[in-house]
């Protein structure tokens, strides 16, 4: 009890002043549970998709949520689901990645009682040529959460690439792609 009262002071004290001004210590509390609540999502949201763990991704995102990149949308955790089986393949029994990693960074999060919006950056690390880690893809996420069933849920994720560009990352896994049936033969 005593470790978690400090911890709370210690956020509290972390908070900037003006979100702190009219609030209780309870609503105060929430506003912290609620924020690392949504962080653990965005940490979550890459550990899945590297564990190749399509129905834990899926289960980030509300009944009715979206994830969105350019004029591609899927709505509902099934079409979330597919669309990642479609994008990987169905991982093998015992799947370890090896060959990837996600990061998700910088998340700037805004409270309104059972929803908020979260900004963030992300980057994708692939096993390059001599085995050395190779960044491979930056972009942004934009995203809508809400609190469905007690617990904090992506409402709609919007991705941005930023490097390479839509166009040039299209291309990149084409040729990946391509390479990938050629070692199948």
């Amino acid at each position: 009890m005593m470790a978690r009262r400090l911890l709370l002071v210690a956020l509290l004290a972390a908070a900037p002043a003006q979100a702190q001004t009219g609030l209780t210590i309870e609503q105060r509390l929430q506003r912290v549970e609620d924020e690392l609540a949504i962080k653990r999502i965005l940490i979550d949201y890459s550990a899945t998709q590297d564990a190749r763990d399509y129905a834990g991704y899926a289960n980030l995102f509300a009944k009715e949520g979206e994830w969105v990149n350019g004029k591609q949308v899927h709505k509902g955790r099934d079409a979330i689901h597919k669309m990642l089986v479609a994008l990987y393949g169905a991982p093998p029994p015992g799947y370890v990645n090896v060959e990837s990693y996600h990061i998700s960074s910088n998340p700037r999060i805004e409270l309104h009682g059972d929803r908020a919006t979260a900004k963030s950056r992300h980057l994708l690390v692939w096993r390059g040529p001599d085995g050395a880690p190779l960044p491979a893809l930056a972009g942004r996420y934009e995203d809508e959460l809400i609190r469905e069933d007690g617990h904090w849920k992506i409402l709609r994720r919007v991705d941005y690439p930023v490097m390479p560009t839509p166009e040039e990352w299209g291309k990149v896994i084409q040729a990946r792609r391509a390479a990938q049936q050629q070692e199948k033969k």
